[in-house]
């Protein structure tokens, strides 16, 4: 812990600026593949625009480290309160980091912990508080190699070790079990090459190939899933393609969910939505679809400069990446009912809205059977980002205790199980089509429950009583 060294805040900012440079220049490199291949500009401007991005996001650890530096400066040996104030710091900065300019909570630290380590404690205290756990387990370490006494450094290392020891055991109170009730799901993976997919040309070939690849296995499933604006006509325009999928849909006893962008020309707004065909209900006595009807979901986290531009009336001029294809979408509501398909309620997360786990926590209802995602990934390239993409949804899947639903363009298609494993995925950069049969769960867990509240009281309090403590 590098801040308990210091002799003034503005070392700790350089601190926690440096940390954040390496954390996120390395974490978040798969973000320069887009603006390099798809922003049309030159290299050393892409290479800026990423700096900018990085310097941004490591404002956060440096906040951490200031704050934390400033409410134990006059205790900063103090036992083991200084180091949970450091966790709280870390936190609430994390928390900041979540929702400033519509939040980036990306590569945050409990998702180290997805298949191992502390990941018992997912059901329980969520991702947030795996990540205020390793900044506290961190600390304690750290302070092994500080000139203290004996006590003050190794008491701290030892409960540390038994809260990671002992976080198997926690399995037991998990809060679901597996029902005795499977669905046949089919998720179709169609590989079209990102340049590809906004060329009117090819429309009608993107979305024969989609059904192509599910015409063999409609009879075989209760769900039909294909990825994020998987047809790349606009609803409006798309009504007769999208009337005999409805019917071929029902007339299988299926219900199929895709992507699709869809436009109104009276208000010029536009979504990214998700729409249901087929079968709504199993009782459903002809197919549900039809265009303006409410079983959709709309997405409501847009991501910056590629769904929305910021200050747009002046940016769009100054360069290509600004100006990007479909980049001027409108907002879903924050809570929105769940997809219903085939007797199925499914919560659903487009993109990086799978990041926001109190998005999630909003919408997850007593009905919810799944937690669908789908995701364009082929901005991103052969880069770690589609793999942390997954990991965060396998996070997702242990924090609420339902199976995870991801479909995407060209990998990773996969479906999850409630304890965060990995059931099957197909390989990236193939066209391909997941067949599988999955289990559902019931019950709720305590995170489904009481979400961030009881880590963000806890939190508040201790960072109150750092600031008592330090003005007496």
């Amino acid at each position: 812990m590098v801040i308990s060294h210091v002799n003034h805040w503005r070392q700790a900012l350089l601190a926690g600026l440096c940390y954040g440079a390496g954390w996120f220049g390395v974490g978040i490199s798969w973000v320069h593949v887009s603006i390099d291949q798809f922003g049309g500009l030159p290299l050393v401007a892409s290479i800026g625009l990423m700096a900018l991005l990085v310097a941004y996001l490591s404002l956060f650890p440096a906040m951490a480290a200031v704050l934390s530096y400033w409410l134990t400066k006059k205790a900063r040996h103090s036992g083991i309160f200084s180091l949970l104030i450091f966790g709280a710091s870390w936190t609430a900065a994390e928390w900041i980091r979540s929702f400033l300019l519509t939040g980036f909570p990306w590569l945050s630290l409990g998702y180290s912990q997805t298949s191992a380590g502390l990941a018992a404690y997912a059901p329980l205290i969520g991702e947030t508080g795996i990540t205020f756990m390793l900044a506290v387990i961190a600390a304690a370490l750290a302070r092994l190699y500080q000139p203290v006494p004996v006590v003050v450094r190794v008491l701290p290392a030892v409960l540390s070790a038994l809260v990671i020891l002992t976080a198997p055991l926690l399995d037991n109170i998990k809060g679901w079990q597996y029902s005795d009730h499977s669905v046949r799901l089919v998720m179709v993976q169609g590989n079209i090459k990102q340049e590809l997919r906004w060329q009117p040309e090819q429309e009608w070939p993107t979305m024969l190939k989609y059904l192509d690849l599910t015409r063999p296995h409609f009879s075989n499933a209760d769900i039909v899933i294909w990825p994020e604006a998987a047809i790349p006509q606009l609803e409006p325009l798309a009504e007769a393609f999208l009337d005999n999928l409805n019917k071929a849909a029902f007339y299988n006893d299926a219900a199929l969910i895709t992507g699709i962008l869809d436009y109104q020309r009276q208000t010029e707004q536009a979504w990214n939505n998700l729409i249901v065909l087929g079968k709504d209900t199993a009782t459903a006595s002809d197919g549900n679809y039809f265009y303006g009807h409410a079983n959709r979901f709309s997405k409501h986290h847009l991501l910056p400069i590629g769904e929305f531009v910021p200050f747009e009336n002046w940016l769009r001029a100054l360069a290509p990446i600004f100006d990007l294809p479909m980049s001027s979408f409108s907002r879903g509501s924050y809570v929105q009912a769940n997809l219903l398909a085939n007797d199925y309620h499914l919560l659903s997360a487009i993109c990086f809205e799978i990041a926001f786990p109190r998005q999630i926590r909003a919408n997850f209802t007593a009905d919810t059977d799944f937690i669908l995602t789908v995701s364009n990934d082929a901005w991103f390239g052969d880069s770690i980002g589609p793999h942390q993409h997954l990991q965060i949804a396998r996070m997702r899947a242990k924090e609420f205790g339902k199976p995870v639903l991801r479909a995407t363009n060209n990998g990773i298609t996969a479906t999850i199980n409630p304890d965060g494993s990995v059931r099957q995925r197909l390989p990236q950069f193939q066209e391909a089509v997941l067949l599988d049969n999955v289990p559902l769960s019931s019950g709720s867990t305590m995170y489904a429950r009481f979400g961030d509240w009881p880590l963000a009281i806890c939190c508040l309090l201790l960072l109150a009583l750092a600031a008592l403590r330090r003005h007496n």
